[in-house]
């Protein structure tokens, strides 16, 4: 097919490009946001500009909760990237757009509307994101586990929730699919209420506050062991770091104080052997020559906080959620399959979304499944290289195989029938 652009819209980052690369053509945030200081809304990748300063900005995004609650401004958002990053000419480029699981029809109505009478693409095909990251997952081993079984469980922790799929010949099992309503966004949350009671208010703080989540939180892998050192006082005390806020003259971006401070932590678990465990995260994150800082300036320590927020996805309930951790939902989620698939499952959890980058992650998933999950089963996780793009990585292969362009639905056949049995076609 001519030209395909695939679309990963996630509630937090929008990924796209053109099918049959290998990385996307732009990862910008997928919201609009209004500095104090100006009249206008900055959009996507403009938001990523070194010289913007976000602090307070008024934030309004698209998508809440894994569903399109504002189309304009998604259509909005989506028209800045064909014309200005992706420089498309929609009516001659077919689109592959990722959806959410159980997306309601109401809301996949109007995204067809917006897709083919305003943009005018001339064909569409939608797909949900774990069959994506399985394709690819089973395209990068083809000799793995996953590409033989043609079966995997994919986990995908993304900014809006998150989903244990299992995926079974390409095709997520829906009857299995278990959910949990704990995604980036809760974690961030739940981070600027810890960090605004004990030190400084930063309740309108998103984007700092996403910046220090994803630069200094990591999974405990012994809570118990971590608490106490948390407890420590002055330097004994290896998890604390500080984080610098922007002052909005000299720096616009907020910074860890001592990057050397921020990663004394890894030394907690390499006495285990698991040297690997911390590898992800190393912070370097020095904007500018310490001699000319100002110290006197906002700033905060984190200690506990940076191991309790992640802790929201294994132990939910322990913050007064009723949910059932990510180990208890994989079990789940499992056990809604066919008994003959249970020990491939198990033995090809995929991870994928930004939650999995945290250091540590899939090292505690295993240690919570194992004791759920019979003996006689082989347990294997593995993270994609880059979580955030295994979704658009899996829809670029896809949009470049030969078949691809019998799996489209046409505008012609859009404005004949109609989207409700348009969508038939992609199997949701």
């Amino acid at each position: 097919m001519s030209n395909v652009v695939v679309l990963d819209n996630g509630g937090g980052l929008i990924k796209a490009g053109n099918g049959g690369e290998r990385d996307p053509t732009c990862v910008v945030p997928n919201c609009t946001a209004r500095p104090p200081s100006s009249k206008k809304w900055l959009l996507a990748d403009q938001l990523l500009s070194p010289t913007e300063d976000l602090t307070s900005a008024t934030l309004r995004r698209p998508i809440d909760r894994g569903h399109l609650i504002n189309p304009d401004l998604q259509s909005s958002l989506w028209a800045h990237l064909f014309t200005n990053l992706l420089k498309i000419h929609p009516p001659s480029s077919a689109l592959l757009l990722t959806e959410p699981l159980f997306t309601l029809p109401s809301i996949q109505r109007s995204v067809d509307e917006i897709i083919f009478e305003e943009f005018n693409f001339k064909a569409l095909f939608v797909a949900d994101s774990p069959s994506l990251v399985h394709l690819y997952e089973a395209s990068r081993r083809p000799y793995g586990l996953v590409s033989k079984a043609q079966c995997s469980l994919v986990v995908d922790s993304g900014f809006s929730f998150t989903h244990a799929a299992p995926v079974f010949q390409n095709f997520t099992l829906n009857y299995g699919v278990k959910r949990m309503d704990l995604g980036g966004k809760a974690l961030t949350n739940y981070l600027k209420e810890l960090v605004s009671y004990r030190s400084v208010n930063v309740m309108d703080e998103s984007f700092i506050i996403d910046d220090v989540k994803e630069k200094l939180c990591f999974v405990s892998l012994d809570v118990q062991r971590d608490l106490n050192l948390a407890r420590k006082p002055g330097n004994d005390n290896i998890l604390r770091c500080t984080y610098v806020l922007p002052d909005g003259i000299t720096y616009m971006k907020g910074f860890v104080k001592d990057p050397n401070e921020a990663n004394r932590y890894q030394t907690l678990n390499l006495d285990h052997g698991e040297t690997d465990y911390m590898e992800r995260q190393v912070v370097n994150d020095k904007p500018q020559d310490k001699r000319n800082m100002d110290l006197t300036k906002t700033e905060f320590s984190l200690s506990n906080e940076r191991f309790l927020v992640p802790e929201m996805i294994f132990r939910p309930a322990d913050l007064g959620m009723n949910q059932a951790g990510l180990a208890e939902c994989i079990v789940r989620a499992v056990n809604s399959c066919n008994p003959l698939l249970h020990p491939v499952l198990y033995e090809s959890i995929t991870l994928t979304g930004g939650n999995t980058l945290f250091p540590g992650f899939a090292q505690r998933l295993e240690k919570e499944l194992r004791p759920l999950v019979p003996d006689e089963y082989k347990l294997k996780i593995t993270t994609l290289e880059d979580p955030i793009l295994g979704v658009w990585r899996g829809g670029s292969l896809l949009a470049s195989s030969p078949d691809f362009e019998t799996m489209c639905v046409t505008k012609a056949e859009y404005e004949e029938l109609g989207s409700a049995r348009c969508r038939r076609r992609f199997f949701h």
